[in-house]
């Protein structure tokens, strides 16, 4: 029995191949072949075209798309920068620790760090916004894991958003171990994301301590917005690599710095 012509256009193969990208991260080609019951090559032409147009990465029988590894290889690449100094970070935050606790994990690589290190037999609950977190906690018998609701933010594994502000109104914490963006010389703290500033703002509100958590690269800086004056928190942890001026002037002030 003859194969029956398929009438669909190019035009809305590659639309909807681009939406299964979107859903799905990638695509065969073996599968979409028989789907439009056009030829392997044929779909290897379309694959072509949305690659030059920079919307899809050809892989082994099929493609990814672009968006999804460029995030992948960006969230890669921050993790692995000052890795060192961030696992450093984390296991003095650790210290802070123990079991029955309630604790509040910002978002960012060094509370990632710190949450995988959690994971280690620790008996705490974690309320945090970080999809990366839960992620590391998933499988961690002793550790109850609370994401916040709202919405995912873009380019990033989070949630923000007034619904996770207002969610996280409900809860009291014994420490919140924060991020940062940026650290100037006064010790205030910064984001460059207006999006999570209440968020992170609220975050201290509910804690009963909190601490930050920051590489040396991030002081001596400015960052969009302000978050946290030095009186906003309890103690500032942070590698040897911070300027031996500015943990000076730190200690005049009487911010807590602790280095490792």
């Amino acid at each position: 029995m003859p194969k029956k012509k398929n009438n669909i256009s190019q035009t809305h193969r590659l639309e909807i191949i681009r939406q299964q990208l979107a859903s799905k991260g990638d695509v065969q080609i073996t599968k979409l072949a028989r789907k439009f019951g056009v030829s392997e090559m044929t779909i290897r032409r379309d694959i072509d075209l949305l690659e030059s147009h920079g919307e899809a990465i050809r892989t082994h029988g099929g493609a990814t798309s672009a968006k999804r590894l460029t995030f992948e290889f960006t969230f890669r690449a921050n993790r692995q920068k000052n890795l060192r100094a961030k696992k450093a970070i984390a296991a003095a935050a650790l210290n802070y620790v123990s079991d029955d606790q309630v604790i509040l994990l910002d978002t960012g690589t060094t509370t990632l760090e710190l949450a995988r290190l959690i994971t280690a037999g620790y008996k705490v609950t974690v309320i945090t916004t970080s999809l990366a977190i839960v992620s590391a906690l998933q499988f961690a018998a002793d550790v109850e894991t609370i994401l916040l609701g709202g919405y995912l933010r873009k380019g990033s594994p989070d949630i923000h958003g007034p619904l996770a502000e207002q969610n996280l109104t409900q809860f009291k914490c014994d420490i919140a171990f924060v991020g940062a963006d940026a650290v100037d010389v006064d010790g205030t703290t910064y984001t460059d994301d207006l999006r999570v500033l209440n968020l992170d703002r609220k975050m201290a509100q509910i804690a009963g301590k909190v601490i930050v958590l920051a590489d040396s690269s991030k002081f001596g800086k400015n960052g969009m917005c302000r978050v946290f004056n030095p009186k906003d928190y309890h103690v500032l942890i942070t590698d040897s690599g911070l300027d031996k001026r500015l943990l000076k002037a730190f200690s005049k002030t009487g911010i807590i710095c602790e280095i490792v």
